[in-house]
């Protein structure tokens, strides 16, 4: 009988029964490296040292890459290519780095949550990481600042609606406590699909944080913005006339009807305003509404006038989206859509931190959060408004 001729994975049993549990490593390593080469050989149509016509490119050595997995941190060989006219990264790397985005983030989160390393390794545990080392700890939320850091530069999409809004978080800043501006984008695309665009984070919600944050948009591909849906804050207004003045603006309903409560002069109208004006929002069309509007202001014009004033200089802000079809009425009057979605998001995961080291921190934790939620959108299969030729 022909024996048959040993093989690499021959090898690597032969280390695995010698060595035991404690080779384990060394064999998971040296298995991922030959899957990478693997694919690298189909990459570029040709193995190490074949002649083909079908080659593609060349092999152009290696690049050590650390990587985490249950099997402890490990240092893998990745394979470079040269001559090809797609860049190669294997795909087992690709798809390690997408599902260990939840393990850099959890470490990362609870290092700036102030969680000890010893209690941050029992919680690893659970992750299949048996141990977890202070470097580790800082590899960890390094990694997760370059990509996070990639996700806020990314290039955008085509945007038809986009949602603007702003929350504040406590951060340390030359050891005085601050509150720091938290500014995010959610934009709906031709498609009818939701995106997160982007995020900033600064000690002040002033048009100059609203100014950089939209120019980064535009810078990044923004375009086709035909409705802006927002609060009426000073800096974001001007910001939002200087970037995006062609869009249509829509006044959110809810803040505006938050609004008029200070200008009601009785708890008795404190009470009834909100009703009154959903009476408003709630009319069959554009026209409409306005006579609801109109009928408002004469009730209160004697009984409470700066209410009145207030009501007929403001609220019309409130009725862009009467223009809009009918069907994305609904959707697009108010921010709360970025409001449920990404800010009480965020609410939930630093209501435990309560103060912040500082902005960095800040804007990682976030960055992390709103990642997350871009991901889930974006393998979604329902569209969040179904557009049409009448759209905008």
């Amino acid at each position: 009988m022909r024996e048959r001729p040993v093989t690499i994975m021959d090898t690597l049993l032969e280390q695995l029964i010698e060595t035991g549990p404690d080779g384990m490593a060394r064999v998971f390593t040296a298995l991922f490296e030959l899957a990478m080469r693997t694919e690298r050989d189909q990459h570029i149509g040709a193995g190490r040292y074949e002649r083909t016509d079908d080659r593609q490119g060349y092999a152009n050595g290696y690049k050590p890459k650390k990587v985490d997995t249950p099997a402890g941190t490990l240092t893998v060989q990745v394979p470079k290519t040269r001559g090809h006219e797609e860049p190669f990264y294997p795909r087992s790397l690709e798809r390690g780095r997408r599902s260990s985005r939840a393990v850099m983030m959890a470490i990362a989160e609870m290092y700036f949550q102030g969680v000890s390393t010893r209690d941050a390794a029992k919680v690893m545990k659970e992750f299949g990481l048996d141990s977890l080392s202070s470097t580790q700890v800082s590899r960890a939320a390094a990694l997760l600042d370059d990509e996070l850091d990639a996700w806020r530069r990314r290039q955008l999409e085509p945007v038809t609606y986009l949602f603007l809004d702003a929350r504040y978080e406590k951060v340390r800043d030359n050891g005085v406590v601050r509150d720091a501006a938290i500014l995010s984008a959610i934009g709906i695309g031709p498609d009818g699909r939701r995106r997160v665009l982007g995020v900033s984070c600064a000690l002040s919600e002033a048009e100059v944080h609203w100014r950089d944050f939209l120019n980064d948009l535009v810078s990044r591909g923004l375009r086709g913005v035909t409705f802006v849906v927002s609060d009426d804050h000073p800096g974001l207004r001007a910001a939002r006339k200087a970037v995006l003045g062609g869009a249509t603006w829509q006044r959110c309903q809810f803040h505006l009807a938050q609004n008029a409560i200070h200008y009601a002069p009785t708890m008795a109208i404190r009470k009834r305003i909100g009703a009154e004006l959903r009476a408003v929002w709630n009319a069959r069309d554009l026209k409409a509404a306005e006579a609801e509007l109109a009928a408002l202001v004469e009730r209160y014009r004697e009984t409470a006038p700066k209410l009145a004033d207030w009501l007929e200089k403001n609220v019309p802000e409130g009725l862009a989206v009467f223009t809009l079809d009918e069907a994305h009425w609904r959707r697009m009057r108010t921010s709360n859509p970025i409001e449920r979605a990404i800010q009480q998001e965020i609410k939930r995961r630093t209501r435990k931190v309560r103060v912040f080291p500082n902005e960095d921190a800040l804007l990682r934790l976030v960055t992390a959060v709103l990642a997350e939620i871009d991901d889930e959108w974006a393998t979604s299969s329902r569209a969040y408004l179904a557009m049409g030729a009448a759209d905008g």
